[in-house]
């Protein structure tokens, strides 16, 4: 811990008490008095009322002090700047010491190094080497606070990382998905559209078959109604040359069919009274052979 000797310098040169006045001195003695009490802010203050009548490094020392004890190092130290003059060792030390407390450990070790050369001392000594461990301290905890930062900033770039590795596993599973799914869905459109084909295929089949059976019913319809016409049909009678006429044979004329008759009658008398005969079949287009150049009767 930093050992701290602050006093009052109350003792002034000859052209200081000139200028100072009976007024100036009695202030100082308020204020050395106040300062005693640990009333830093009324010591500092009736010291700054006389500042610019008895400017003096030793007033500038004493209200260095004051400041010091306030707690206001920045100010302190201004005050102690402007005290050349005094005691060079002793403003040395104070400087020393009001570094210390504003954390300028640079600046404290060199105004402890400078006291110590003018003067040899113990207690400048012990704050020489409580600001060294200090410093190595502040700059432990600086290299500590330097590698957690950066530990900080690794962890938060390995979360970048992770996370960018965690989308790119999200994205690239849901390409897949996805191509999953339209190659499932690719799939099933073929599926559709063969099962489409398939039926539309059956249809045309059943279609094409019961039109088959239609028209094989219809023919087995006509065949039946031809032989049924067939059956009903009247057969020609016994002896009638007509049934051995061709198929495609027109039907005779009434004229004909008179003299087919009479053909007959005649034909007949003739076999009753045992006349030859040799004719030739009606609707037939070949001639009967005759036996070697007979006569027909």
């Amino acid at each position: 811990m930093i050992r701290v000797i602050l006093f009052f310098m109350l003792y002034f040169s000859l052209g200081s008490m000139a200028n100072a006045g009976l007024t100036d001195f009695k202030v100082i003695e308020k204020a050395n008095k106040a300062y005693e009490a640990k009333k830093y802010g009324q010591s500092a203050l009736l010291l700054e009322g006389i500042k610019k009548s008895n400017d003096t490094s030793e007033l500038h020392y004493n209200l260095g002090n004051t400041y010091y004890k306030k707690g206001y190092y920045e100010k302190a130290i201004e005050e102690y700047k402007t005290s050349k003059g005094v005691d060079e060792a002793s403003r040395q030390y104070n400087l020393g010491n009001s570094y210390f407390k504003n954390g300028d450990l640079d600046k404290s070790i060199e105004s402890f190094k400078k006291s110590l050369a003018l003067k040899d001392d113990s207690e400048t000594r012990h704050n020489l080497e409580v600001a060294k461990k200090e410093k190595k301290k502040k700059k432990k905890k600086q290299k500590q606070k330097k590698d957690q930062d950066k530990n900080k900033k690794d962890n938060k770039d390995q979360k970048k990382k992770d996370q960018k590795k965690k989308d790119d596993k999200k994205q690239k599973d849901q390409k897949n998905k996805d191509k999953k799914d339209n190659q499932k869905k690719k799939d099933k459109n073929k599926q559709d559209k063969d099962k489409q084909k398939d039926k539309k295929k059956k249809d045309q089949q059943k279609k094409d078959g019961d039109k088959k059976k239609k028209e094989n019913d219809k023919k087995e319809g006509d065949k039946k109604k031809s032989d049924s016409q067939k059956e009903k049909k009247p057969k020609d009678k016994k002896g009638d040359k007509a049934s051995d006429a061709p198929k495609g044979q027109k039907k005779m004329s009434k004229e004909e069919k008179l003299k087919q008759q009479e053909l007959r009658r005649l034909l007949k008398k003739m076999k009753q009274k045992g006349t030859p005969t040799m004719m030739y079949r009606m609707g037939n287009d070949n001639k009967s052979k005759r036996s070697g150049g007979a006569n027909p009767w």
